[in-house]
């Protein structure tokens, strides 16, 4: 399923999120207009759909890594 344009919104606001800073949960609800908890879920969805690696493969790459990083952090620590 080739990605809506909230999906490339999520991906293009992740992307130049490193270089911009500041309070991102207030950004996420101005800029997209959506609840951080809703955007984290989405953004979880997104970075595992062939079509969003296809899209970005950097910017995927390194959001699953990281969120790997914080699984195994996670399972490290409740083990």
């Amino acid at each position: 399923m080739p990605l809506s344009d909230r999906d490339r919104a999520i991906l293009a606001f992740e992307a130049r999120w490193r270089v911009h800073g500041g309070p991102k949960e207030e950004a996420i609800r101005s800029e997209l207009e959506l609840a951080p908890a809703r955007y984290y879920q989405l953004l979880g969805r997104l970075i595992d759909s062939g079509d969003a690696l296809a899209a970005d493969p950097l910017l995927v790459g390194r959001l699953r890594r990281l969120r790997d990083a914080r699984d195994a952090s996670r399972s490290r620590i409740a083990g």
